[in-house]
């Protein structure tokens, strides 16, 4: 007889109530004579060989076995998950295997799992779960007990049972950490390195702080938190405190906030302009705007590892009978150059919500359309092809299915209805946040005649702010 080499699962309709389930069974044939392998409509037929027994009746020994051998082998040891499937996947375990058979022997009792303990449940460790084995032969207390410990050692100099003092330690060991290299760190960086929720770190902060008086805490410009040790001091940590406060000032005073204002101004012109406009919405963990969209990276991109953030994404219907478009903004402050455009046009192939797998390689999906808002455009940049050609900016996004919005674009519709001396530049100059953008512009898109005393009243309440960056830009 030739039987086939792998089982065949057929899932049946269970006797009675009882619901669905999957049964496994082997096809069998009369051997020709002289035949030891056979290939039938896709099935594989064979000899016997004790390769080929099927560990569920007991022939050969099966995956959960071999787990289960290896722990009562190393009965003097404590391993993570992780660490049993590497030694058994030479062996045909799979990492799924592990997790799901320790379970059930740890419902009969023969093992003992641990993992991060909290008053909801219990967690895995970075490396999994930690795993050893509880020696039957002795009083259950003292095989428990014997189980703790040699759990107790294997997390020794790698992670603490409470997961809540291993990021209290991670957050000391930062700080000190950036004091010896004689910088200070700053809360969002503490925030990326523990990668958990904002509460649970600001909780691990205060606990961290209360627990080692060393650790302390600085506001600059009484808006942004830093953090160093005592041991950074004197005259270095002056220079710390200087060298973050001009890094703030480049990257959190004036521009941030036009920059900011911008991508309100081209959402309002957009949603004023496009019927039937549909804007997606996130919400947060910070006060980002929820129109603001965050987007997961298959790859990454332009340094970007696992998301990319888009300033809009809206979608318009242009009948019942057609499918809707999705069109994606990206906005930028200043002159943008070829590179702009290809960084967004990266992240929207390589996004797993607008890209798509094609033969030829990564592309857009259909029906996506790359919108990118600028307040100008290098009109000096050509761009080379191999075959020689030249075109311009604006060209080459036409070809790669850009639209280009410029703030000529939006002061050509203000001129249109009566406004002679307002821009958009000028508003988001002037605007404090974006709320504000959107609320200028539409005073002044119904009151064209009073477009100058808007903006005048709009300069003269926020005359604070101004000369608050102006402090940023020359202390």
């Amino acid at each position: 007889m030739l039987r086939s080499e792998r089982p065949i699962f057929v899932r049946r309709r269970g006797r009675g109530s009882s619901g669905p389930n999957t049964r496994g069974y082997y096809l069998y044939l009369l051997r020709p004579e002289g035949v030891d392998e056979l290939l039938l409509d896709g099935v594989r037929f064979v000899g016997f060989n004790e390769r080929y027994l099927d560990p569920r009746g007991g022939g050969s020994q099966s995956r959960a076995g071999l787990i289960l051998e290896f722990l009562r082998r190393h009965r003097d040891r404590a391993f993570f998950s992780s660490e049993i499937y590497q030694a058994l996947k030479d062996m045909g375990v799979k990492r799924s295997d592990v997790m799901a058979n320790v379970r059930r022997f740890q419902r009969r009792g023969l093992v003992y799992v641990r993992g991060y303990k909290s008053d909801e449940g219990e967690t895995p460790f970075k490396w999994g779960y930690l795993i050893t084995w509880i020696d039957q032969d002795k009083p259950r207390e003292k095989a428990l007990e014997e189980a703790i410990r040699r759990t107790e050692e294997a997390l020794r100099g790698r992670a603490h049972p409470s997961a809540l003092m291993e990021r209290i330690m991670r957050i000391r060991d930062i700080i000190i950490e950036h004091s010896k290299l004689k910088t200070l760190v700053s809360y969002t960086y503490i925030e990326r390195a523990l990668n958990c929720s904002p509460y649970k770190v600001e909780y691990a902060l205060q606990r961290a702080l209360q627990l080692y008086q060393e650790l302390k805490e600085v506001k600059l410009f009484d808006a942004y938190r830093y953090y160093y040790h005592t041991s950074l001091k004197g005259r270095e940590l002056e220079e710390a405190i200087e060298m973050k406060k001009n890094y703030i000032r480049k990257t959190k005073g004036r521009a941030n906030r036009i920059g900011h204002n911008w991508e309100a101004c081209a959402e309002w012109f957009i949603d004023h302009f496009t019927t039937g406009a549909r804007f997606w919405t996130q919400q947060h963990r910070n006060k980002m705007d929820p129109k603001r969209i965050t987007l997961h990276l298959i790859k990454p991109v332009g340094g970007r590892r696992r998301a990319a953030e888009v300033d809009r994404v809206w979608e318009v219907s242009p009948s019942i009978f057609a499918p809707s478009i999705t069109y994606v903004l990206s906005c930028k402050w200043g002159l943008v150059e070829r590179r702009h455009i290809d960084d967004f046009l990266e992240v929207l192939r390589w996004s797993k919500e607008f890209g798509v797998d094609t033969p030829e390689g990564r592309a857009i999906k259909q029906g996506v359309v790359g919108v990118f808002a600028a307040s100008a455009f290098n009109p000096r940049e050509r761009v080379r092809f191999k075959d020689g050609t030249e075109i311009s900016l604006p060209e080459y996004a036409a070809r790669m299915n850009i639209q280009l919005l410029k703030a000529s674009d939006f002061n050509k519709k203000l001129r249109e209805r009566g406004c002679t001396r307002a821009t958009v530049q000028r508003i988001c100059r002037i605007a404090r946040d974006e709320r504000e953008v959107r609320e200028i512009l539409e005073a002044i898109w119904k009151n064209p005649e009073k477009e100058l005393e808007i903006l005048k009243e709009i300069e003269r309440k926020n005359k604070d702010l101004y000369e608050f960056e102006k402090l940023l830009e020359i202390s």
